[in-house]
């Protein structure tokens, strides 16, 4: 039943308000704060990504023109552009990233798993970063090149939920491995990724954590084979070995017995070698996680196309990681509000929808739902049709 409430409520309900408060409280958010609250920010953020606004000086001419229509989306005030950029500025981006942090805990035990990765009964990860290119002028910190700036967000990528669990922003020139140095290994699971992740300390990491990982091997890969196991005759699995590293720097950082997995992908005749440290799991299994690892690239795809990532608000690192962890909080909310409300829509469809119906009073389920077009009983059926064919 619908009880008045927008759209935009339905939707910014779904955000861990205890776990946001918390925060704000953990990084002293409300010190000095006369006008604009943590929660306005983050709402006028949120507005700002669904809607597609370009600047904040656009963001708050939209806020101003809905006019009571704000209140009710639960936005108190709109505030001038210059106290939302300092807001932006000065407001430690922890308090943006802990909520995110927060409503992903939430969001893997409520979205379902996907069914090929079930039977793993295991949590499989896939980790890559995307580049997101910047004005050197305006964004001299996030050194990339000699003329050219940029940003990278290394993302742990939960394949399995098909959500993002852990985002780190760094300068572009910063090495994809360094990613490997932030995370803590999670017993059982598998860290899928591709061969730019390739360092055998690293690797090794992992493996003494009890974390398996599913990589591509390098073609120059110094090795010796112990076992070569029989695979199926005229199937997509071609050889399965255990093998020892044979570099003498190689074998000194990872010690331990490695497999290697050479397949033939059926549709495209493509050869993959893949190396991992899981020595019993079947190897049409291995070769199913690192096709799943193709997951985390549309994630870097939709969220580039739909979410305002690319063109940033601030110059300062705050403003651009309050930006980019306010971008995850949207998406998972579009996630949660999806399985929340059993809709049947791509996410870029509902996404859309949301963009223009966000101050209608108007439930979510009924906002999506499918009308039948057929005509009623009372319609006049021999009115003539408007085109006539």
């Amino acid at each position: 039943m619908n009880q008045g409430r927008t759209v935009f409520a339905q939707l910014v309900e779904l955000l861990p308000r205890k776990a946001f408060d918390n925060a704000v409280r953990r990084y002293d958010g409300q010190r000095r704060v006369r006008l604009l609250s943590c929660m306005d920010q983050l709402l006028c953020m949120i507005f700002a990504q669904v809607t597609g606004r370009t600047s904040l000086r656009e963001t708050v001419l939209c806020l101003r023109a809905m006019g009571p229509r704000r209140y009710h989306c639960g936005i108190r005030a709109a505030p001038a552009r210059s106290t939302l950029a300092d807001a932006n500025e000065k407001r430690d981006y922890r308090i943006f990233q802990d909520t995110a942090l927060a409503m992903i805990a939430a969001a893997c035990a409520e979205l379902p798993i996907d069914a090929d990765l079930r039977r793993l009964r295991a949590r499989v990860y896939a980790i890559d970063s995307t580049t997101i290119d910047l004005c050197l002028k305006l964004f001299p910190w996030a050194v990339f090149r000699r003329r050219k700036a940029a940003i990278k967000a290394h993302t742990v990528f939960d394949v399995g939920a098909g959500i993002p669990v852990f985002v780190r922003i760094s300068p572009g020139k910063t090495h994809d491995l360094w990613m490997l140095d932030q995370i803590i290994p999670q017993p059982g699971a598998f860290y899928v990724m591709d061969k730019g992740y390739i360092d055998f300390a690293r690797l090794y990491r992992l493996h003494t954590g009890g974390a398996f990982f599913v990589t591509r091997a390098k073609r120059n890969m110094d090795f010796g084979v112990l076992q070569r196991r029989t695979v199926e005759p005229n199937g997509p699995v071609i050889r399965d070995r255990l093998i020892r590293l044979r570099g003498p720097k190689s074998r000194r950082l990872y010690p331990d017995t490695l497999r290697l997995i050479r397949y033939v992908d059926p549709d495209t005749g493509k050869r993959l070698t893949f190396l991992t440290n899981h020595l019993t799991l079947d190897a049409l299994t291995i070769a199913l996680l690192y096709h799943k690892r193709w997951r985390i690239e549309l994630f870097f795809k939709w969220i580039k196309q739909h979410l305002h990532i690319k063109a940033f608000f601030g110059t300062s690192p705050n403003a651009v990681q309050t930006q980019v962890w306010v971008a995850v909080i949207v998406f998972v909310l579009l996630l949660r509000l999806k399985h929340r409300h059993q809709l049947s829509g791509e996410l870029n469809e509902i996404f859309a929808v949301l963009s223009v119906a966000l101050s209608e009073k108007v439930p979510v389920f009924e906002l999506f739902s499918q009308h039948d077009t057929q005509l009623s009983e009372g319609v006049d059926r021999n009115q003539l049709p408007l085109f006539d064919f």
